[in-house]
């Protein structure tokens, strides 16, 4: 069964192991807050985009993305061998087609007849050495946990690459669209020319200024037809919301994410401004590392659980645009989404009984935070602050600099605040964040049964053994795991009337960080 135009999750492996699946369940634009645009695209034009998480110490090697405008910026520049469409499902991009066997184990991908911005064809090569990148002892990256069920790579002729995997995985055409596995040119030895800055997507690297501006420019000879319509585009950082909010209504930017929540209703009235809401995976978290004293003790994680209050950051930090979280990733929009769990919910009275069964009778911890984290996550820790008194929990807010957060807090700082996009499948975002030794384990966390249910549930060919194995995985992170999610985010984005699109992705903010290629001059 070969997939060439595009198929979600339902029926990847119908007939050939008798399985289904179903894509993304939301991910979709909610409507209205703004329109879809409905004039035909048209080449030409400037872009510029207002963007958080830019950061000085960003560079252009994917094996270092986190977020922020460089990853918006590569993804424009190079392609993904598969990407997800605004439906939620696993469309061919660089691949022009993939196939598994029938146990899901081997995957055959056909790559398409393309070339990288200085005219070179790309080949099965490339494609090996764009993903070896984040393999092995030496890698740097973040994505390198999510390919260790991969035990060979290979090239099968210029055009045709083999991934062989340990065992059987029906999502793992939607992993090869994790925004790290862009396409880049390979070395003569193997490795990958990331420094060339070179890819196959619409759009070439200009200037890339860290932490303050990325500049491209458009191809003429893309092989998307119907994409990459700006001539110019310029992605501006600018990390604190109310900066970026002001760009947008002063004309300074055409389009910012993440506008301030608190003070939206000033762009609802501004004529000219759109307001772009999706629903999809994001969520908030509030990682503890585990093997740090007091986090080591799943008592004191159980504390501070019940110590938040959920709905008070829906309102007054969301202003509505999300719903309570139940401290595990897998979001209502993804299929496997287990609802029935009992609730984390805001209770000083159980947060004391677990104090006391971890011998406490008070607590105190530390809690970094900034909002290059998320929009309010400043806000966000201070109400947790003030919820847990109750409970008799000290929680000492410290401000982080909003530069180089991501790269001197997150995964560095024992307690602090974080952000995910959340991912498309349950494997992807629990390898990614929450099996043991993961590159981005933000919490240090390791629970033997949830490891071996990673495995077993990857490989489980029978959808509904899939579902009962990924809801008590589900139930394993919210009791025992070392992260506070307290919500899922909605996308919020905000453009003027100089640019338009289509449907919008909602797996990621930004049409799924693809604006620069989808989004056209209005």
């Amino acid at each position: 069964m070969t997939i060439r135009n595009g198929i979600s999750r339902r029926g990847l492996l119908a007939g050939a192991a008798g399985m289904t699946a179903t894509g993304i369940m939301a991910g979709g634009l909610i409507l209205p807050r703004g329109a879809l645009a409905q004039s035909a695209p048209q080449k030409g034009g400037q872009f510029r985009i207002g963007h958080s998480g830019g950061a000085t110490s960003d560079t252009i090697d994917p094996a270092t993305f986190a977020a922020g405008p460089v990853v918006t910026a590569m993804l424009a520049v190079c392609n993904n061998l598969i990407e997800i469409d605004a439906k939620g499902q696993a469309v061919p991009e660089l691949a022009e087609s993939y196939e598994p066997d029938a146990e899901a184990r081997i995957w055959t991908f056909r790559i398409r007849d393309a070339q990288f911005g200085d005219g070179r064809k790309v080949t099965a090569n490339d494609v090996v050495a764009s993903f070896n990148h984040h393999r092995g002892d030496n890698t740097v990256s973040g994505a390198k946990g999510a390919l260790a069920q991969v035990r060979d790579i290979r090239a099968d002729g210029d055009n045709v690459v083999m991934f062989e995997l340990e065992s059987g995985n029906a999502d793992f055409a939607y992993l090869t669209s994790d925004y790290h596995f862009i396409i880049m040119p390979a070395n003569s030895d193997g490795t990958l020319n990331w420094q060339s800055g070179l890819g196959t997507g619409g759009y070439t690297l200009v200037d890339h200024e860290p932490g303050v501006r990325i500049t491209l420019k458009r191809r003429d000879d893309y092989w998307k037809p119907d994409r990459a319509w700006f001539d110019d585009v310029t992605l501006m950082t600018i990390n604190d919301p109310t900066a970026r909010q002001n760009a947008l209504m002063t004309g300074e930017v055409d389009a910012v994410n993440g506008p301030d929540l608190s003070t939206i209703h000033l762009l609802q009235r501004r004529p000219g401004i759109t307001l772009v809401e999706t629903t999809g995976t994001a969520h908030y978290t509030m990682p503890a590392f585990c093997d740090v004293a007091p986090f080591n003790d799943v008592n004191v994680r159980l504390a501070l659980k019940h110590a938040i209050n959920r709905q008070e950051i829906i309102e007054k930090v969301l202003r509505g645009y999300g719903q309570v979280a139940n401290d595990s990733p897998i979001a209502p929009a993804n299929r496997y989404y287990a609802a029935d769990l009992p609730q984390n919910s805001y209770d000083p009275d159980k947060a004391k009984h677990y104090l006391q069964k971890a011998g406490l009778s008070d607590l105190t911890v530390e809690l970094s935070t900034s909002n290059a984290a998320f929009t309010g996550a400043v806000d966000a820790a201070q109400l947790f602050q003030q919820s847990a008194k109750a409970a008799g929990i000290n929680i000492n807010v410290k401000r982080e600099p909003e530069d180089g957060y991501w790269s001197n807090v997150w995964l560095k700082k024992p307690f602090c605040v974080g952000y995910w996009n959340g991912r498309p499948t349950e494997d992807d975002m629990f390898s990614l964040v929450y099996s043991k030794g993961a590159e981005w384990n933000e919490s240090h966390w390791d629970n033997a049964h949830f490891n071996e249910l990673l495995l077993k549930a990857r490989a489980e060919l029978d959808d509904n053994l899939r579902r009962e194995m990924y809801t008590e995985m589900q139930g394993l992170v919210s009791q025992d795991g070392g992260t506070i999610i307290p919500v899922f985010v909605n996308y919020v984005d905000a453009h003027n009337d100089k640019v338009a699109h289509g449907e919008v992705a909602g797996d990621r903010f930004f049409d799924g960080w693809k604006l620069v290629e989808r989004w056209y001059a209005a």
